[in-house]
């Protein structure tokens, strides 16, 4: 009669030791994001500040902007943090994200060899520059895979009245992420245009410089966005908020605005949160 108890109280401590561990298993969050978010360096940084306060972890999907977008129109994230502002409206409009929250901006620029064989550097404004490459049939290595900045750069050779892919082999797409990109550029001796923030932290520039900046047509805004528990139950939607209203939160803005690589700010908060 005595041991009855006993071993109930046993498996009590059992059962919520076992729920305790599985609660903790539980707690993070699935975040879709860009690939320039990552190879920046800046969830590196930011996500283990976030997970110390809150105790949710934060597990990112860094693929393109299409890409992120596709899989949380599917459910599989609880956060989409992307940077292509039309999609992104979208999102919302078609009822899969609550509300879109501007986070922070950075630029586009255009890379290439410091020896510039196509002489980009003697014209003003992105049109000139993509122009000058296309006449010269230089290499240029895009990104090829619908991510932000492949949409901006396609946009950009459409407002050149360009179609690079009716002017020969000179334009390559490597499908892949920013720094992959990056990285067959300075292989082939190729142009290519990249976020700053990639750039920044990039650590196989060789002899590459930048060719083209400046123009405000390369401005890059990124957003945040939680996923709709409407549309998909089964996301973690008060973590989903509690990581957003973070991010453009004072605290979250303020560490966006402190990230920097050899002394140079990579990202530029304007949330309205924090400077």
């Amino acid at each position: 009669m005595v041991m009855r108890p006993l071993v109930s109280l046993a498996l009590l401590a059992l059962l919520v030791l076992a729920g305790t561990s599985a609660s903790a298993q539980d707690r993070y969050i699935m975040v879709a994001s860009t690939t320039s978010t990552q190879n920046s360096g800046l969830f590196d940084y930011l996500l283990p500040k976030f997970e110390d306060k809150t105790g949710i972890a934060v597990r990112v999907i860094a693929v393109g902007t299409g890409q992120a977008i596709r899989l949380a129109r599917n459910g599989d994230a609880d956060v989409l943090f992307v940077h292509h502002k039309p999609s992104e409206e979208a999102f919302v409009a078609d009822g899969f994200g609550i509300a879109r929250h501007d986070v922070m901006y950075n630029d586009f620029i255009l890379v290439g060899p410091q020896s510039d064989p196509a002489g980009v550097t003697a014209h003003d404004g992105v049109d000139e520059a993509l122009r000058a490459i296309a006449a010269a049939e230089i290499p240029f290595a895009s990104r090829g895979d619908d991510s932000g900045t492949h949409k901006r750069e396609q946009s950009l050779w459409a407002a050149a009245d360009i179609d690079p892919k009716a002017h020969g082999d000179w334009y390559r797409e490597t499908g892949a992420g920013m720094g992959a990109t990056l990285n067959t550029a300075v292989g082939m001796g190729a142009y290519t245009m990249t976020d700053r923030g990639t750039w920044l932290a990039f650590g196989n520039k060789a002899d590459y410089t930048i060719v083209a900046q400046g123009d405000a047509r390369l401005f890059n805004q990124y957003g945040i966005i939680a996923v709709s528990p409407e549309k998909f139950p089964h996301v973690k939607a008060d973590m989903a908020k509690r990581f957003v209203d973070w991010i453009i939160s004072v605290p979250g803005q303020s560490l966006i605005a402190r990230y920097k690589r050899d002394g140079e700010q990579l990202f530029f908060p304007n949330s309205g949160g924090g400077s």
